[in-house]
């Protein structure tokens, strides 16, 4: 369709100003006087895009008086013009030929007389209006889609190698009174042809479908890729979804390190970090940004970033360490690492590193210890509001990894029943719950899980059953609190294997190993029963994660093991007494810090 040039209804001796819109163009002129020569109204909407019928409210905000509407110089309007009533509320025609339309409509309101500015508003016809546009980004992997819609209308972007398409992204709703939406478009192997489709949801629930528009990826350097392989070895095939990587290393050729796959291996997405920096972690956000702790050649800091790479926000341990300072509390950050948590209210759940002088039996009078310190931080007013220290609560003596890495955090749980956190230390052998409250809580330790700590196993399964060095717990099932299943990656260092405290891989003793538990707690009994263990011959001694898949089976990253120098792994295998493996990918040269299975690159969306 042809875009109709029209003109808007300003003011006496104003310069007119030509409009192109490339759909139907209702221009709407809300002329209004003011008593007393009180000043030219605002009106709002400024600008409006409707569907044929739909109704819009206008308003002209300082204006005191009587007031008459018209449209195209009609009171009130009519069927073929659109009507408006007394009180400003517009309803475009139900039926709208383009071809009938050679000039624009006008619609005015008069207050005692006087005009005022006026407010474009077109109508989007389906079936025949404007086509979307589809440009690059920074990221050669991301397009960034673009179309107009009216109020009320949402928009997905459906994406494939043809025109069968295959993926959609995430539906976005159109801004109040219609207008411009925008959509990253993600999830596309480099120097590949791809055709993508806007698909516009329409108030009244009926589609409107854009033209197709092609884009070719940019290429990424063939050195710069992660070196992934892949098996299956099952009849049965994986869960759907994507792999999301945080690969602790660049390795030898200044690597990506933020990468996402497909289930073959094929990179679709990564963030471009400096050269030397890698992410710890990266996780997908509730608003299709991505959060993560970027560190590695003197980089520290935590980012918010869109699919194309764009930074949304950003903390710096100088920005979180002056804000501490001045509510006064004691310590300052030396680092973010390990991970981060954003909240259900949008705040942020720092884990920072610090240290304080000890002396400690053994040790050099006033030894720097390292701890970790947590800080809830509200990213919109950019200020901490409750801070917790292992320093605090926790005995200096329980050491079971030594000094100076004295307790070595190493994740973050949100618990929504009871408003609490849950934090693994790895050098601690320890998970625990901490009275947060949702910024309530006094800070103390409601319990341990791990050997000397507040939960009883059955008889005969302590200590070798309890996790060491472990890392990312997850929380499985509706319940958070009360009874309820836990997950987590338990490495195994220094396990202990019998009554005696004997370490694995000692003379005598067996092999260190990992595990994959699924821990059933219950809080009011203190009693841990094991519903699964995912025994493995691997010996991972640091980083990893584990998770419940949507098809029950279980997912986990062995990211060092000790039998498999050089190479992590990703691993599926079914949830039995007997895990049977059906799909391994190996990373070959970098640590996968955290690898996992998420069900795209958009929230709500599963490929």
């Amino acid at each position: 369709m042809n875009a109709v040039n029209a003109s808007e209804n300003i003011m006496p001796g104003a310069k007119r100003r030509p409009l192109k819109l490339g759909f139907l163009l209702v221009t709407v002129s809300l002329v209004a006087g003011c008593v007393g020569g009180s000043g030219v109204p605002v009106i709002t909407p400024s600008a409006a895009l409707v569907s044929p019928g739909q109704a819009l409210k206008f308003r002209a905000r300082g204006a005191r008086g009587h007031r008459v509407w018209f449209v195209n110089g009609m009171l009130e309007g009519s069927l073929t013009t659109g009507t408006i009533t007394n009180h400003g509320l517009f309803t475009a025609p139900s039926v709208v030929d383009p071809a009938s339309f050679h000039s624009p409509l006008h619609v005015s309101v008069v207050v005692n007389g006087a005009p005022s500015l006026s407010v474009p508003v077109s109508v989007f016809v389906p079936g025949n209006f404007m086509p979307g546009t589809v440009s690059s980004t920074a990221n050669p992997l991301v397009a960034s889609y673009t179309i107009a819609v009216p109020e009320g209308a949402s928009v997905q972007v459906q994406c494939g190698p043809d025109t069968n398409y295959g993926r959609t992204t995430w539906s976005q709703p159109a801004p109040d009174a219609g207008g411009a939406v925008t959509i990253l478009v993600a999830g596309m192997r480099s120097s590949s042809i791809y055709h993508m489709r806007a698909v516009v949801q329409l108030e009244d629930g009926t589609q409107a479908l854009d033209a197709d528009h092609v884009f070719t990826t940019g290429a990424v350097p063939a050195n710069r890729l992660p070196a992934i392989t892949v098996s299956q070895f099952a009849d049965l095939a994986p869960h759907s979804g994507i792999e999301l990587f945080s690969l602790v290393y660049p390795g030898t050729g200044n690597q990506l390190t933020a990468v996402a796959t497909d289930l073959s291996g094929n990179v679709i997405w990564y963030y471009d970090m400096g050269p030397g920096e890698w992410p710890f972690p990266i996780k997908l956000l509730p608003n299709g940004d991505m959060l993560l702790v970027a560190t590695g050649n003197g980089s520290n800091e935590v980012r918010e970033i869109d699919l194309a790479g764009t930074v949304i926000n950003r903390t710096s341990p100088n920005d979180l360490n002056s804000e501490l300072s001045r509510i006064g509390v004691s310590f300052q950050a030396s680092a973010f690492h390990h991970d981060i948590l954003q909240l259900p209210n949008g705040h942020l759940i720092f884990l920072v590193q610090y240290t304080k002088p000890f002396n400690i039996p053994g040790l050099a009078p006033g030894t720097q210890i390292i701890g970790d310190a947590i800080v809830d931080w509200d990213n919109r007013g950019r200020v901490p509001v409750w801070t917790w220290s292992t320093f605090d609560h926790i005995d200096i003596s329980h050491a079971p990894f030594g000094y100076p890495d004295w307790t070595h955090a190493n994740a973050l749980v949100y618990s929504h029943d009871d408003g609490n956190l849950i934090l693994s230390m790895r050098n601690q052998n320890w998970i625990i719950k901490i009275n947060y409250r949702d910024g309530l809580g006094d800070g103390s330790i409601l319990w341990r899980l791990g050997p000397g700590g507040d939960f009883i196993l059955p008889s005969g399964e302590a200590p070798i059953e309890w996790n060491y060095g472990q890392h990312y717990p997850t929380l499985l099932g509706p319940n958070s609190a009360g009874i309820f299943s836990l997950m987590f990656f338990n490495n195994g260092n220094n396990r202990l294997v019998d009554g005696n405290n004997t370490i694995c891989g000692s003379a005598g003793a067996i092999d260190c190993y990992s595990s994959v538990p699924i821990l059933q707690l219950n809080e009011y009994t203190k009693t841990a029963q094991i519903l699964f263990e995912g025994r493995l011959t691997a010996y991972s001694t640091c980083c990893g994660n584990a998770s419940l898949l949507p098809n029950g089976d279980v997912e986990f990253d062995v990211a060092f093991d000790q039998h498999t120098p050089g190479v992590s792994y990703i691993q599926e295998v079914t949830q039995e007494q007997n895990p049977q493996l059906l799909w391994q990918m190996n990373i070959a040269g970098q640590v996968a810090y955290r690898g996992f299975r998420v069900p795209s690159l958009y929230p709500g969306v599963q490929w």
